[in-house]
């Protein structure tokens, strides 16, 4: 599941995930494109090989480290979190999951099968084969009710439902029962190639069915129908705890129970050094890190786990409703944060790329930047090389830049299109824009003012500094003066990115297994609202083209593979040429996890098998 309708919440919660980022949770004539580039080699989107049930042994309790109780296990409602999803995938189903590659995938679990109409047929007509066995924790069957629902509630036709667009679900026209309870037939008003991203997670109608049902907050005593199943949801204790589903008639699930504790990610460190967690995600508590009051030496290997050697950054709201910035990061506190998650005793640093992908904003609504030679000297001037080099490789990670806006690069398909941008020196465009250098270096002029651009920047985050401070060395070489301007998570989308208060802006957008779906809202033309201001929804560049968008509708309904990547690789080609952003890299993921624990890491595209989870026998 993608969800791609922006909320501040969502933006806030991937900002302190790493380097910054925003959640869609947030929201033509073909022409040549060019010549592809060898995909550069990068680190894979997980690590978490498939767990060889026979080496699992049956039972045990794994404590997994979560930023909070989440306020609802509805991942499609605003208040949902990350660990609203990631609670989603062991107690609800989805009939499709991404691989490592980001390709969706039938789960037999759930489903027997599925198929489309044949390409031009129409409508098209997806038929879905339940598993007859799967059903409902309270015993019933998971049936076309469930997907009816959830498809009138998601597709935007009815306003009273205020939940999280949700892409694909407005193309659906009907839901119906097929020649016997376990097969359903679901009719497309219009074609849609990326239908195997819809019903995942998928609730049961009770909870869907009307505006008011959905709107609850769904925190437990409600059926489920996953491997596991909710015996506790102590969001004042700040633990969600799972036991196996006595009615589950899949694969049995190795631990007898997982309790999900919420743990501030500056805490996680010590609580694994004390035991007290089995699988911690990390990112956050070494980027995150501060230095200490006194600081203390970092624990050999083998040593007990000393007193904590991080903090993390918290932003506390001013009177005007703004929200302070975090103390700055420290990159060398970030360093001795790693090192120390490096050296406790009976934990492994797992890493990987994240299914995100961070860039660098242009702001085509404001400035200089409202000039396409400027936006592309720009582009033409970043080296991604050097920023991946400067954000990934103190992380251990490889310096694999990004050459791609909608795909990663250990996605099908990967194509670096910077090539896209054109030749050209970027001080001769300047020039050729009227932005002279000055004879004794410096910042660029014109008409007697400066090339000087902010740059919004995720307060508190060493990735993102080291990101910035690259950028800003890079560009001062072509005569581009930067700005860093560091924001809060409650301040950087609705105060900066949603207001056009910034020139570039550093964060990161989701990336799933539905390019032409997911990524269009950030991309999208900005059309005018009722009193005839452009509205940029979720395209925070504010630049688009009619052009665009038709390449994105076209992919969104093309049924062939191959002809839906191509369209996808000639709508990246188009984002390169208007200078709307220049990918920088995929976002960094660090876990750490217990010696004896299986099947849990860095999951990269995927997301956990929970029945797999577990300790080795």
């Amino acid at each position: 599941m993608r969800v791609r309708q922006l909320t501040t919440a969502a933006a806030a919660l991937l900002l302190a995930a790493g380097l910054g980022g925003c959640s869609g949770d947030p929201g033509p004539a073909r022409t040549p494109a060019p010549a592809p580039v060898p995909a550069e080699p990068t680190a894979t989107t997980g690590d978490v090989r498939p767990a060889d049930r026979t080496a699992v042994r049956d039972g045990g309790t794994l404590r997994w480290a979560v930023d909070g109780v989440p306020a609802t296990l509805n991942a499609y409602q605003g208040a949902a979190t990350a660990d609203s999803a990631l609670l989603a995938h062991a107690l609800y189903p989805s009939l499709f999951r991404p691989d490592e590659h980001g390709r969706l995938v039938p789960d037999p679990d759930y489903l027997a099968g599925a198929e489309s109409t044949p390409p031009g047929q129409s409508p098209q007509v997806v038929t879905y084969r339940l598993n007859p066995r799967a059903v409902w924790s309270d015993g019933t069957p998971v049936s076309a009710a469930d997907l009816d629902a959830q498809r009138t509630a998601l597709s935007g036709l009815d306003p009273a439902y205020r939940g999280r667009r949700a892409a694909g679900y407005d193309a659906v026209d009907s839901v119906v029962q097929g020649a016997d309870p376990h097969e359903v037939r679901v009719t497309f008003r219009r074609p849609y190639a990326e239908w195997r991203s819809l019903f995942g997670p998928l609730y049961p109608a009770a909870e869907t069915a009307t505006p008011a049902a959905f709107g609850r907050p769904l925190t437990g005593g409600r059926p489920s129908a996953g491997p596991y199943t909710l015996s506790r949801y102590d969001a004042e204790g700040g633990t969600v705890s799972l036991t196996r589903s006595p009615l589950w008639w899949g694969d049995r699930p190795k631990a007898d129970r997982i309790d999900f504790i919420a743990v501030p990610p500056d805490q996680r460190l010590d609580a694994l050094g004390q035991g007290r967690l089995d699988v911690a995600p990390l990112t956050a508590a070494v980027d995150r890190a501060v230095p200490a009051a006194s600081p203390a030496p970092a624990s050999a290997p083998g040593a007990p786990a000393s007193a904590p050697a991080s903090a993390t950054a918290s932003a506390s709201a001013t009177a005007s409703g703004s929200a302070a910035p975090p103390p700055a990061a420290a990159p060398e506190a970030a360093a001795l944060a790693l090192r120390r998650a490096e050296s406790l005793p009976g934990v492994t640093v797992h890493r990987a790329a994240a299914a995100s992908l961070t860039q660098l904003t242009l702001n085509t609504a404001r400035g200089p930047l409202t000039d396409p030679l400027v936006r592309r000297a720009l582009t033409l001037a970043v080296d991604r090389r050097r920023v991946a080099d400067a954000a990934l490789t103190p992380l251990g990670l490889p310096a694999a830049p990004l050459g791609n806006h909608l795909l990663a690069g250990d996605q099908e398909g990967y194509r670096d299109n910077s090539g896209a941008a054109g030749p050209g020196d970027p001080g001769r465009l300047l020039d050729d824009a009227g932005w002279m250098r000055p004879a004794g270096g410096g910042a660029r002029t014109k008409d007697g003012k400066p090339l000087d651009l902010s740059l919004l920047v995720p307060a508190g985050s060493a990735t993102a500094r080291r990101t910035a401070d690259a950028l800003t060395a890079g560009l001062a070489e072509s005569g581009i003066a930067v700005r860093q301007v560091p924001a809060s998570a409650e301040s950087f989308v609705g105060q900066h990115l949603a207001a056009g208060d910034y020139d570039l802006a550093l964060f990161s957008w989701p990336v799933g297994p539905s390019p032409a779906g997911e990524q269009r809202p950030a991309y999208a033309k900005p059309r005018p609202d009722p009193d005839g201001v452009p509205d940029p929804g979720g395209n925070f560049g504010r630049g688009g083209t009619e052009e665009i968008d038709r390449l994105f509708d076209r992919a969104a309904a093309e049924p062939d593979p191959a002809t839906r990547l191509d369209l996808l690789q000639e709508a990246d080609v188009r984002i390169w040429q208007l200078g709307h952003s220049v990918p920088l890299y995929q976002r960094p993921e660090l876990v750490g996890v217990r010696t004896g624990v299986v099947g849990a890491g860095a999951y990269g595209f995927g997301w956990p098998r929970f029945q797999d989870v577990g300790w080795s026998g």
